[in-house]
Formats: C-alpha cells, sequence, structure tokens
C-alpha cells in the first residue's frame, strides 16, 4: 500500500510540473521530498516532475561557481488548482503555494536537520502539515527557536485532515 502522499489522483485532474536540472559543479536543482505522479527526463541535464493538486514536495537548488557557493535555497511547495491564486515560482508551472522559502546555508541545513529529524521518526515530510513548513518558515524568517515535528502533533494533524 502506498502511503496518502503518494495516492492516485482524480482523472482529469490539473497538474503542477516542476523542472529540475543537473550540470555538475554548476548546478543542482532536485527534489528532497514528494512523490511526484512522473517523473521523466527531457534531456541529458534536465527532467520534469509532475505532482497532482494539492501534493506537498521540497525542491532544493544548490548552484555554485569557479569561486564556491552562490545560492543556496529550499522550498516547501504545495501544489494547487486552476481556480486557486498561487505563487509564481520559477520552474514550476503554473504556480504552487509557498510553505517555506529558506535561503542561504544556514536556513537551508536548519531546516535539512529539521526533515532529516521528521524522517528519523518514520514519518514522511510529504504528510507533515502544511501549517507546520508555514511555521518554520516563519521562525526562520525571524531568527527564532525552530520547533520541533513529533509523532502527536503528525497524528492530530491526521486526524485533523479525516474530518474535513
Amino acid at each position: 500500500m502506498r502511503p496518502p502522499a503518494c495516492t492516485a489522483p482524480d482523472e482529469g485532474a490539473p497538474l503542477t510540473r516542476i523542472s529540475l536540472l543537473y550540470i555538475e559543479q554548476r548546478i543542482n536543482l532536485y527534489l528532497r521530498f514528494g512523490c511526484p505522479l512522473r517523473d521523466y527526463q527531457v534531456d541529458r541535464w534536465r527532467r520534469c516532475a509532475v505532482f497532482p493538486p494539492a501534493r506537498v514536495f521540497c525542491r532544493i537548488r544548490w548552484e555554485t561557481n569557479d569561486y564556491g557557493t552562490t545560492r543556496w535555497q529550499l522550498m516547501v511547495l504545495q501544489s494547487g488548482r486552476p481556480e486557486e491564486s498561487m505563487q509564481r515560482v520559477r520552474g514550476v508551472r503554473p504556480g504552487a503555494h509557498i510553505l517555506l522559502n529558506a535561503e542561504g546555508e544556514r536556513q537551508v541545513r536548519a531546516t535539512l536537520a529539521r526533515i532529516d529529524a521528521i524522517e528519523a521518526q518514520r514519518i514522511d515530510p510529504a504528510d507533515v502539515s502544511p501549517a507546520y513548513w508555514r511555521l518554520l518558515h516563519n521562525r526562520l524568517a525571524a531568527r527564532q527557536p525552530l520547533p520541533t515535528y513529533d509523532a502527536e502533533r503528525h497524528a492530530a494533524w491526521l486526524v485533523g485532515r479525516a474530518l474535513q
């Protein structure tokens, strides 16, 4: 049985396309978590991942030049529906809801540590409450202590989601 994040979408549901890229020693744009409906190779360097509505996924962007790393970015996004307002994100068509945007080495490493801690509890980060990702984003921006996500918080989220 597939976890809830990987269940099949409704037939005819609009899809969100995520452009991914890898050029050795220059740029790596990849998914850290999330379960795409499809993932296909475009050419030698580019791939495309396709998500149905309401899926949560994490995209990491790392760029470098001859002098070192120039960009660290981690975004937790949620695919949307055409009737919803969504933020425009480069490489995400038609757009997505930005749940978390971490920029710079310090924020990205702190967020990756939280993702690792969630996975250590055998919780799929794609199934984590969107409210947690927003809270984590706000705490990062305010340079406040980062909240933990535990099994109790996750169980409460799953019960609330089931009641909707």
